[in-house]
């Protein structure tokens, strides 16, 4: 029933847009590329037949290198494109890029946001992006076989001492991992291992340890205890061999692809692959996936997330029809496709259709997937809104790096790293 209404509010939408006659028109995009977000592109021709409108997608790339393209356009002063894929972690970074959406879309459409992604997806009291169905928060994903092999439970229990089970901590992670591992065909585990992506995975680690990243005058407190604790988590699978050897180049294409090619045992991951990992087009994994909450750190859960979203530049030379394909491509309709493969909906009609869909019993995959990302949501956090995040994190991860590869002790790096991000937010005027 929520699904058919949904459904049928969209049908409402549609035919508005219908109306609209953007003939002639070329809106130029920049978007996230992956194939977690291709089956959403897919749906551009409906805009396009709907509105005679044209999308030319010049840009597709990871969010990393589309947020180098985007601050390198700002720079020259080439932001004449009109959509780009923004996220909340990096929408501060873009001040004067974007315009303000809300006073171009209907109340009553950005009402039916949840509304904590609509206070995320704003920033100095501006409405920068509309989230798509890609609400973030990592669970882990795991091959079942593991834990239903005697020989292999016995064996656990020999040299660990405790009953072979899907863990619950990241110490269980870390046993769980090493014993797992047979490098270089199998492996425990793997991680992201450079720019934003590794630096959010040791927060994240920092927090569940008890930590934070900075503190409340933005001072950065992550070479702690418990940001040793965290950054020693990755430093020992590395030195295990528990990780391949190339996860220190990885952000999360590789991350997918990995766990899909079966090889890896337990995989921290996020909502939109988990059709992808079960699907035996894609994955040799499929059928052999089971999902959980993510693990417990010392004190919390781990729960860096974010969303992903759509913004219109201030440049656009023509603002309606960019607001018209956004609005597409965030609606109703748009975020039951979208998050069918596994993402996690930004809108709460389509959040209660999926739970009402799973409830069915029709599939038993999604439903634990569904209920796994529901249970790990109520422990996420979001990073430090401020623009100078994602510019700490290029001065962090090599020194992450530097202590995984063993070049440097866990207290060098993190002392290293702090420094520089000191000296970053002094020169920024926080204190």
């Amino acid at each position: 029933m929520l699904a058919s209404t949904a459904i049928a509010t969209f049908a409402e939408s549609a035919a508005a847009q219908d109306s609209e006659n953007f003939d002639g028109v070329t809106i130029e995009a920049k978007l996230i590329g992956g194939q977690q977000y291709e089956g959403l592109y897919g749906r551009i021709a409906e805009w396009e037949a709907a509105t005679g409108g044209t999308v030319n997608i010049i840009s597709k790339k990871s969010h990393f290198e589309i947020d180098k393209e985007i601050k390198s356009d700002m720079a020259a002063g080439t932001t004449s494109w009109c959509v780009g894929s923004n996220h909340s972690s990096f929408a501060p970074q873009y001040e004067g890029l974007y315009v303000d959406l809300s006073d171009l879309v209907p109340a009553d459409e950005v009402a039916a946001f949840v509304p904590g992604v609509i206070k995320a997806s704003t920033v100095g009291g501006e409405l920068l992006m509309l989230p798509r169905a890609q609400f973030d928060v990592s669970v882990l994903y795991y091959l079942k076989s593991n834990y239903e092999d005697a020989d292999k439970a016995a064996a656990f229990k020999t040299e660990y001492g405790y009953d072979l089970a899907v863990p619950e901590t990241w110490q269980q992670v870390k046993d769980q991992a090493i014993f797992f591992a047979d490098p270089p065909n199998f492996y425990g585990t793997q991680y992201a291992g450079k720019d934003e992506a590794i630096v959010g995975r040791f927060y994240e680690m920092v927090v569940a340890e008890g930590g934070n990243y900075l503190d409340a005058d933005n001072r950065p407190i992550f070479n702690s205890d418990a940001g040793q604790r965290a950054l020693q988590w990755f430093v020992d699978l590395y030195a295990a061999k528990a990780v391949p050897a190339g996860t220190t180049s990885y952000v999360w294409d590789d991350l997918g692809q990995g766990f899909a090619s079966g090889t890896i045992a337990l995989n921290l991951d996020w909502p939109g692959w988990a059709g992808f990992f079960n699907d035996p087009a894609s994955s040799k994994a499929a059928g052999n996936v089971g999902v959980a909450i993510q693990p417990m750190g010392s004190v919390t859960r781990t729960g860096w997330s974010g969303h992903h979203g759509f913004s219109v530049t201030n440049d656009c030379e023509h603002k309606d029809a960019a607001v018209s394909l956004v609005r597409f491509l965030t609606s109703e309709e748009s975020q039951l496709a979208e998050s069918a493969g596994g993402s996690l909906p930004t809108r709460t009609a389509v959040w209660e259709a999926n739970i009402a869909a799973a409830k069915t019993g029709d599939d038993p995959y999604r439903a634990e997937a569904l209920a796994a990302f529901a249970a790990g949501a109520e422990y996420a956090f979001a990073v430090p809104q401020i623009p100078e995040w994602g510019e700490s994190t290029n001065l962090v991860f090599p020194e992450l790096q530097a202590a995984i590869v063993g070049d440097k002790t866990v207290k060098e790096a993190l002392d290293d790293a702090a420094a520089a991000v000191d000296e970053l937010m002094q020169e920024s005027g926080y204190y």
